[in-house]
């Protein structure tokens, strides 16, 4: 063992009894239900009715999860296809491969599938589950800890990762400690929630305001973080594909902030949609 450094596990599979259960699924699965209810619960504080949070993740999350996959294999087709490759691992979720900007796009339209039958906009559910999103990230990031996947460059800190030899990069051979990403993006998710919350509370966000603000404090971390990762990926110009990603997305999200800046200054929306006009029955002759 080494010291003052952080074990990986041996495997990523616990079982109970004759059932696998596995570490990646089950913190996707745990951040799924942290998000359900911390969303619904501020729905509800902004008087939005109890249970449509649930009954929009229903849609939310396969749509999330598959689109998480599609943008994941569309940057590292490499990975899945070509010669020596298998592609039905394009399929395998469980080892990994979950990527955020598909998942979010995938999930809005899930969503907007749902509060559209129900007479909901967007903007309003958007901020209420900002924050819910960002400790769902929180909790998910430690399914790459259970795959030993997605860490750092090589590191002698205090908080160092072990990462088996099975799983290091083939050009770090011998070297065993690495930075863990993981849980830097974790605990900076966990910032990004305390941040959305506290100027909801204080400025009282609306108008998809929050959401923004959450999209821009997340890829503000994403940057740095993707810049000290050594798993494979593709690059343009010295520069990580997701490094675009997370900038393009920044500067859209910031944008969108500052052009929306007047909404601070009217109410929030209405919650709840307002039934139909209904024609009386004529009287009976």
């Amino acid at each position: 063992m080494l010291s003052a450094s952080i074990p990986s596990p041996a495997h990523g599979v616990l079982h109970l009894g004759p059932i696998p259960l596995r570490g990646y699924a089950l913190m996707v699965i745990l951040g799924i239900v942290a998000a359900v209810l911390i969303g619904d619960r501020r729905w509800i504080a902004r008087g939005g009715a109890a249970g449509v949070v649930g009954e929009m993740a229903v849609w939310a999350v396969p749509a999330g999860l598959i689109g998480a996959r599609i943008y994941h294999v569309a940057t590292d087709p490499e990975l899945y296809f070509g010669k020596g490759k298998d592609w039905v691992g394009a399929f395998e979720i469980w080892n990994g491969g979950l990527a955020i900007w598909g998942a979010i796009g995938g999930g809005v339209i899930g969503a907007w599938i749902v509060l559209r039958r129900r007479g909901i906009p967007l903007a309003p559910m958007a901020d209420a589950v900002a924050p819910a999103l960002a400790v769902a990230q929180a909790i998910g990031r430690w399914g790459n800890y259970f795959n030993q996947e997605l860490y750092g460059r090589v590191t002698h800190l205090p908080w160092a990762l072990e990462i088996d030899a099975s799983h290091r990069p083939a050009n770090t051979v011998g070297v065993g400690l690495y930075h863990p990403t993981f849980l830097y993006e974790s605990f900076w998710c966990l910032g990004v929630a305390g941040l959305v919350i506290w100027a909801d509370r204080r400025y009282q966000l609306g108008h998809g305001r929050a959401f923004a603000l959450y999209v821009a404090a997340y890829t503000a971390g994403r940057g740095w973080i993707e810049y000290l990762r050594v798993d494979q990926a593709n690059h343009f110009l010295g520069l990580r594909v997701n490094d675009y990603v997370s900038l393009a997305v920044f500067l859209a999200a910031v944008g969108y902030f500052v052009v929306r800046r007047d909404a601070g200054r009217e109410p929030r929306e209405t919650l709840q949609p307002t039934a139909p006009a209904t024609t009386p029955d004529p009287a009976p002759a």
